[in-house]
């Protein structure tokens, strides 16, 4: 109780120098007319040299889209370069969430409950999407990168590049008026539209993974929490929010907006995220965060589960207890090669503009707490022998 208080009185606190990050009406209804004429359905022509732009920026993704170490890197450096681009940032961010689900499947806690055929189908989930948004979206900062050097835009050339015509007003509005929340909004909305058959709703995924009964406890497993470590003073605490139903694309939608609100809409979270991002690379362990409590390396032999005894106390090890498994994505997983994306335009309707309002900052983001709690379930599931089936 007293540690939940705490937590209510410092996100009040926090709350104070919030800042919410505001969209205009007025753009919203151009950016609605743009997408209702008839020049926004279709993409012009594409001369020799737009071609050969194209192909460079394809093959440039391809080198990057590797693996979740590799499209992790690649958004940061994309932020670094551009500020404005605040969706690299968040993608950034959201990628070593992936990452750590996907090592997690390795890692100390979760062999235990779930069987390796359970865990590659998981990974194999987690993969797909993290790849097919990055393959999705990467190319489009790419391109704005080389409008930038041009000094003219070249967002007819988007889908050339297989990107939805959602995505080229979202970017022409953004090229006119320069307003990084609205182009911010228009991708989270574009990459949870474009992941929605070719990953949520196919039935490959639905079989193996989401209609599955242990996917429904991912409660228990922690797959539907994002957490953002951010540095204060010599500190790591957690921000984020928890995904309750990951099958709503309204849900994915809105919490990623949450997310965006919880990154530049709190000035002291986002410096600390900044000094975690800049000076913790993204290897897939979580040890990246909480070395105090997780181990790149497997300090001791996997146990028999009768033999395995209680380690964590919150967000602290017990005394004399070594720091959990969690392995770095090259010792978890081999790459995987990428198979192209299911083609087609999500984009029907302007009614998904509905989703570009003034997002406010979340009152209730601290996860530090949180996240100790939902680990020592997990623990607790597996001494219990609870499998989850």
């Amino acid at each position: 109780m007293k540690a939940k208080l705490h937590t209510e009185d410092y996100e009040k606190h926090m709350l104070h120098t919030s800042c919410p990050l505001e969209v205009d009406a007025a753009s919203v209804e151009t950016l609605r007319r743009r997408l209702q004429t008839p020049a926004a359905a279709i993409g012009a022509s594409a001369g020799p040299s737009d071609r050969t732009l194209v192909e460079r920026i394809r093959r440039e993704t391809d080198r990057l889209n590797r693996n979740n170490v590799t499209r992790t890197e690649a958004y940061r450096r994309m932020y670094i370069r551009h500020p404005e681009l605040h969706w690299a940032l968040l993608a950034h961010m959201v990628s070593r969430n992936g990452g750590w689900c996907m090592t997690d499947l390795q890692g100390e806690l979760l062999p235990y409950l779930l069987s390796e055929e359970q865990r590659r189908s998981v990974f194999a989930f987690l993969e797909r999407a993290n790849a097919l948004i990055f393959g999705d979206a990467y190319p489009q900062l790419l391109l704005y990168e080389e409008c930038l050097r041009l000094q003219r835009p070249l967002f007819h050339l988007l889908p050339h590049l297989g990107v939805s015509r959602f995505m080229r007003g979202v970017w022409e509005q953004f090229w006119q008026e320069r307003s990084p929340i609205m182009l911010t909004i228009g991708l989270i909305v574009n990459e949870q539209h474009y992941i929605e058959d070719r990953v949520v709703r196919h039935p490959h995924f639905r079989r193996t993974v989401l209609d599955t009964l242990f996917f429904h406890t991912q409660s228990v497993l922690q797959l539907n929490q994002v957490v953002f470590p951010y540095q204060e003073g010599r500190l790591i605490r957690l921000g984020g929010l928890i995904l309750e139903d990951f099958s709503s694309r309204k849900e994915r939608i809105e919490v990623g907006k949450k997310l965006y609100g919880i990154l530049f809409g709190l000035p002291s979270v986002h410096q600390g995220i900044l000094r975690f991002a800049s000076g913790k690379p993204h290897t897939g362990s979580r040890a990246d965060f909480w070395p105090h409590l997780f181990s790149a390396r497997r300090l001791s032999p996997p146990v028999p589960r009768g033999e395995l005894k209680e380690r964590l106390d919150g967000c602290r090890l017990r005394p004399g207890a070594l720091p959990l498994y969690s392995p770095p994505l090259e010792a978890a997983w081999n790459d995987q090669p990428v198979a192209p994306p299911e083609p087609g335009d999500w984009f029907r309707s302007p009614e998904v503009l509905d989703f570009f309002r003034t997002i406010e900052p979340p009152a209730s983001f601290e996860m530090t707490q949180a996240y100790g709690a939902g680990l020592g379930r997990i623990e607790l599931a597996v001494l219990a022998g609870d499998l989850l089936e």
